[in-house]
């Protein structure tokens, strides 16, 4: 018993670097198997179906992860005033404000679902697709959207578990999902010729898994820190979640808007074959991402815990510790992109000659963009964590939105294609002295 105790990781315990990673591996993990979706239905679909198929399912994924963006705000939002209510020694104010998020979360669900089905086709319309891309985008946007409830839960129970204190259970239904969305990938595109259907009904039953088996855990009485109750609603907190979470809402936001963006410039400068080198490269974005935004996610609630009991002294050492580990992530990353590069592309594109080249040669210059993303994204959720939303959405939008369109925008009338793919490198870059500056300034109010 003696022993477990000791193995077991509380939000109140002292963080050591190894400590830190044992109490956000789960979470990064979470992010990576809900990442793996595109990447695994971008496989079956570029390798069974066809490019024009690939194509289609990169152009319309942007405008679907808008619309399941609303369980970042709620999951981070949410998850760092729960924190601090626990840090404050409130559990029933905290399993009533878990309860709210998550009740609020599934009539939001489905309401997207009903506005995004009537829209789609327009929206795909107006960003640029027509004839079967347009057609395609409808096709595989409307069977997925039927998941958007279950999808916003997803992303949500990623954060609330770790605050929950069971960061593991989390990783082990995201796992679940995520193996479910491989299996039925393999199995309605390889096996039974389905194409874009097959992939998106894969993707659809994955969130399901991941987003509704949750509730039956918390429905019933366990061993976590929070349980679904009767909730009344509270509509000061629910301002508080959403002004806090706004900016992991606004990151998620920005980073489709911009995707869409890059997938207009692309077809401009590249056509069809620019949006599916994209896609590729998306996919490794994706999973490399997700390891900072778990990280940023498993320690968040571990910072907003200790700022809410009033330890500046733990809340300095979490702050160095994370820009140590993220250091480290960093170059890990740089050099995994680097040595990954042509094994990935030919793994997606390798069938078309032209295409491959187009997406190797975009690898060498993207790559160098993971060097400095992780640290923005930390910097963000940290203040996301010290209830601080307005300078994480500062951080944020200067990251996802404002640094990126200028760049994307800018760069390519001087160096072309090349212009686009060293546009990521130039934003990240811009961010990290952004998020250096506000952590510098802001070490006087926070005590950190």
């Amino acid at each position: 018993m003696k022993n477990q105790d000791k193995n077991l990781i509380q939000l109140s315990d002292h963080f050591t670097c190894k400590r830190l990673l044992r109490f956000t591996f789960p979470s990064i993990i979470m992010l990576i198997f809900t990442s793996v979706y595109v990447v695994v239905d971008g496989f079956f679909v570029s390798n069974f179906a066809g490019k024009a198929e690939f194509t289609a399912l990169n152009f319309i994924f942007p405008v679907l992860m808008i619309v399941s963006s609303a369980g970042f705000l709620f999951g981070t939002g949410g998850g760092a005033l729960i924190a601090l209510t626990l840090g404050k020694g409130d559990k029933r104010k905290a399993c009533s404000l878990f309860s709210m998020i998550v009740y609020l979360s599934m009539a939001i669900g489905a309401i997207l679902t009903v506005l995004g089905i009537l829209f789609l086709r327009p929206i795909a319309a107006l960003l640029g697709a027509e004839g079967d891309l347009l057609e395609n985008c409808v096709l595989y946007g409307r069977i997925i959207l039927l998941a958007t409830p279950a999808a916003i839960l997803q992303y949500e129970f990623q954060c609330l578990f770790a605050t929950a204190g069971k960061p593991k259970l989390g990783l082990g239904f995201t796992v679940a999902a995520g193996l479910t969305n491989a299996l039925l990938d393999a199995l309605f595109v390889a096996v039974f010729p389905w194409g874009l259907p097959g992939a998106a009904a894969a993707t659809a039953i994955g969130q399901c898994v991941g987003g509704f088996l949750p509730l039956l855990y918390f429905a019933r009485q366990n061993s976590s820190l929070l349980r679904l109750t009767r909730a009344s609603f509270d509509g000061r907190a629910l301002f508080k979640i959403c002004t806090n979470g706004s900016s992991e809402l606004l990151s998620n936001i920005s980073s489709s808007l911009v995707s869409i963006l890059y997938n207009i410039q692309l077809l401009r400068y590249a056509g069809e074959d620019g949006v599916a080198a994209y896609g590729v490269l998306m996919y490794v974005n994706f999973i490399f991402l997700s390891t900072y935004i778990g990280f940023s996610v498993g320690v968040s609630p571990v910072v907003g815990y200790h700022y809410g009991a009033g330890n500046p002294a733990e809340l300095k050492s979490l702050l160095k510790k994370s820009l140590f580990l993220t250091s480290v992530f960093a170059v890990a990353m740089l050099g995994s992109s680097l040595l990954l590069a042509k094994p990935l592309s030919v793994m997606f594109t390798g069938y078309d000659p032209e295409l491959l080249e187009m997406t190797f040669h975009a690898f060498s210059i993207y790559a160098f963009s993971f060097l400095f993303s992780g640290f923005a994204i930390f910097g963000s959720g940290f203040f996301t964590a010290l209830n601080d939303g307005l300078t994480s959405a500062l951080i944020s939008s200067s990251r996802t939105l404002v640094f990126q369109v200028l760049a994307v925008l800018l760069l390519p009338l001087i160096w072309q294609l090349d212009g686009i793919w060293f546009s990521m490198v130039a934003a990240e870059l811009l961010a990290v002295v952004v998020a250096g500056l506000f952590l510098a300034g802001k070490r006087a109010k926070y005590h950190y």
